[in-house]
């Protein structure tokens, strides 16, 4: 996907991406597990994005009109695949399945504030870890395994967060890498 289809931020954000998934000497190092390197750089990279309003375009703000779904909006996917840039679009009250993911993936909220119930399954059941609001401006990150979680709009205006996987979405569709459609018991 091209990036010169996106705004020039969209496209400096690609870049800066880029450079912290490699690990460049420009790139901000933040000392974590060998495998959370890269994501950990790639939060650091994308939360400097996260107040710029001209980032995304009329486009890429769209929602999914269906009260079921949310929208999403493949901004980039790097030539070899080994990253992809997204933006999701959630009115309010729209929600993810309980779902875990292919790769790693980077999130930080663009617009509105997004609610992340984290999970465990224990003896076929789902238990609820933690549940987390993120603003408009945080970041985090997440790796596989141990990424069971669902996420929704629980505010009241529309919300859209950018998401890099450590995957080519293009050719995934989704980085869904499987539902947990069981019973949900408390702690």
């Amino acid at each position: 996907m091209p990036t010169h289809l996106l705004s020039p931020v969209a496209a400096r954000l690609v870049a800066d991406i880029r450079a912290a998934l490699r690990g460049d000497p420009g790139a901000i190092p933040v000392p974590r597990e060998p495998h959370e390197a890269a994501p950990a750089r790639i939060t650091r990279a994308l939360a400097g994005y996260l107040f710029d309003d001209t980032l995304l375009g009329p486009e890429h703000r769209v929602p999914d009109p269906d009260p079921t779904s949310y929208r999403q909006h493949v901004l980039h996917v790097e030539d070899d695949g080994s990253f992809s840039l997204v933006a999701l679009v959630w009115l309010p009250g729209q929600a993810t399945c309980v779902h875990d993911h292919v790769s790693w993936c980077v999130v930080g909220t663009y617009l509105g504030e997004e609610e992340e119930t984290s999970y465990r399954v224990v003896r076929g059941h789902l238990v609820p870890v933690r549940t987390t609001r993120t603003p408009r401006g945080a970041a985090s990150f997440l790796v596989p395994p141990g990424d069971i979680h669902t996420v929704r709009n629980a505010s009241d205006g529309l919300a859209i967060s950018l998401h890099v996987y450590g995957a080519d979405i293009a050719v995934l569709g989704t980085s869904v890498r499987r539902r947990y459609d069981l019973p949900i018991r408390p702690a």
